[in-house]
């Protein structure tokens, strides 16, 4: 009910946190009477393009101008911004799961956070905040505010792995694949895709693991003590995922390289071939042709025994020239 509601003013979500896991919705119409207890904490969850979202958070979020204009810009890269009285700004990307997207057209989520609420907006849909409200539906999620978003940072970071391990996959097969065939010939279409994707997520998510290396430094009053681990352990994951990315794109360069390689020797192979076979047919067309003039004084022309004599002449030609290319090494 308070979610039908809420969508017409942007709002996707809005839940009070109780401080133990769970957590309670709230109407849009609850917002400017709220009292919040000492334990509990605010989530509110915007769609990014609807008016009435940008008409709350320059008129009722009690943001400075300078934070609402970062978190409706329309371009921006992963970033975190400290702000006065303990607050920040954090700026994430996710890989797209949505139906008909590309994985590495990427989601952002843009993170308003203090002690007490938390403000995020997004574009398209996360999986990552479905997620959380099941967490929270179930009393096993955060807590707080500094956990709300180390739990976003963690369902976003992990979604990069099932991608990262289907494109190891896909190469673990083409690898697979040509050193049982030696006559296998790779997709290039879906192998240079495998690369151009592994490009693009390297490039949107490696400034994310700066902002989770900044994450392990602050020391902001409503942090949890061990909110630095968390965050060290996400730097250290997301900077695997990159490594097995950099990884991936470099055994689909060998992958077309030995594919390369395979087709360049079978060319110089049948080349080779065809030399060979030039080399010894030339001296006896050459012969053909010189006997076969219609002019007087041909040798054995009046010979029963001419022809035979004419194919033994180039039988021994033929020999002579395999031998001579044995010793020369050529063949």
């Amino acid at each position: 009910m308070f979610e039908e509601e809420n969508a017409q003013w942007g709002l996707v979500h809005a839940l009070v946190l109780d401080g133990k896991g769970g957590a309670r919705s709230i109407a849009r119409t609850e917002l400017d009477d709220l009292q919040l207890q000492p334990q509990e904490s605010l989530w509110l969850h915007w769609d990014r393009s609807h008016p009435q979202t940008q008409t709350w958070l320059r008129q009722a979020s009690g943001l400075s101008e300078f934070a609402c204009d970062l978190l409706l810009e329309e371009n921006t890269r992963p970033r975190l911004l400290p702000l006065p009285d303990d607050e920040l700004l954090l700026f994430l990307r996710g890989i797209n799961l949505n139906p008909g997207a590309e994985p590495e057209d990427m989601v952002s989520v843009r993170i308003f956070a203090s002690a007490d609420r938390v403000i995020s907006l997004r574009l398209r849909p996360l999986r990552a905040t479905d997620e959380l409200l099941v967490q929270l539906a179930d009393g096993k999620g955060p807590r707080s505010a500094s956990e709300l978003i180390l739990y976003m940072a963690q369902y976003l970071t992990h979604k990069v792995q099932d991608l990262v391990s289907d494109l190891s996959e896909i190469v673990d097969i083409e690898e697979e694949k040509l050193d049982a065939d030696e006559r296998y010939t790779p997709e290039h279409g879906s192998v240079l895709q495998i690369r151009r994707r592994a490009a693009a997520l390297k490039r949107f998510l490696a400034p994310q693991r700066d902002i989770f290396a900044q994450l392990t430094r602050i020391k902001l009053p409503w942090f949890v003590d061990d909110d630095a681990d968390y965050w060290n352990e996400l730097n250290n994951s997301l900077t695997r995922y990159l490594e097995e990315l950099e990884l991936s794109r470099e055994r689909v360069g060998l992958v077309l390289e030995a594919e390369d390689r395979r087709l360049s020797v079978r060319m110089n192979r049948t080349m080779y071939r065809f030399g060979i076979i030039t080399g010894i047919f030339l001296p006896m067309s050459f012969l053909t042709g010189l006997l076969g003039i219609n002019v007087g004084g041909i040798p054995f022309s009046e010979s029963p025994y001419g022809f035979a004599v004419a194919c033994l002449l180039m039988i021994s030609v033929a020999l002579g020239q395999w031998w001579l290319f044995r010793r020369l090494r050529w063949v």
